[in-house]
This record gives structure tokens, sequence and C-alpha cells, in this order.
């Protein structure tokens, strides 16, 4: 079974409940990857998702007006996924600080549930999100 590191992001929920808990796994992110600024649309991410959307059309525009074939293209693009892959959970963690989520605890395990089963165990006044 392979272990992951997952990062915890802690919000106040209001007066009658614990804070809330977000779980967000550390490294390769295949979501973002694969569907670049609808993943981050789906994050309420706006101005990165507007970001990733130039950057995309940027790098296809300038393969092509730098006369690149059409499989310099693909591999500048190929490129491009990979660095978003590489870099949207850390925009993610960034995003929620922004927003006013605080960092919490590092918690390793296999799976999402896994990570928020053993932040459970460890502070049951949590909501889980």
């Amino acid at each position: 079974m392979k272990m992951r590191m997952w990062t915890t992001h802690l919000h106040d929920a209001g007066l009658y409940s614990g804070p809330e808990v977000l779980v967000v796994k550390d490294g390769f992110c295949w979501p973002a990857f694969f569907l670049t600024f609808v993943w981050a649309l789906w994050h309420r991410m706006w101005l990165t998702a507007l970001l990733l959307l130039a950057g995309s059309l940027a790098v296809g525009a300038g393969g092509e007006l730098a006369g690149l074939s059409q499989t310099a293209q693909a591999v500048l693009g190929l490129g491009f996924s990979i660095f978003i892959g590489f870099s949207a959970n850390d925009w993610r963690r960034a995003s929620l600080r922004r927003r006013g989520w605080d960092d919490g605890a590092s918690v390793v395990a296999s799976d999402r549930d896994a990570a928020e089963w053993r932040l459970f165990q460890h502070d049951e006044g949590m909501v889980l999100r």
C-alpha cells in the first residue's frame, strides 16, 4: 500500500460547530494535468483558471508562431501540462490561505479517506469537509 502526504486546512465553521477541515494531497495532481483550467474552476480558483487558460493559449500560439513542428508543439503542450500537474496542489493550498483557511497538521495515509480518519482520530472536534 502506497502512503502519501496530505496537508490539512482549517476554517472556522461558525459558533455552533468546530472548525471545518479540508484535506489536500501533496504531490502530482492528475485532474489538473488532464483538465487544467476546469480543475481550477472546480476549486473556485478563478484567477488561476483564467491564467491557466491564457497560458494554454499562449503555449499553443507561441509554438505555432515559432514554426515548431506538430510533434514539438505536442511536447511543449505536454510539458506545460506536467508543470501544471506538479504545481496544482501548491496553488490550491495558497488559494485556501488567501481565503482565510489556516494550515493544519500534515498526515501520512494511503488515501483521502484514511487521511481524514487519522485526523479525526487525533482531534474529534473537527468537521470534515
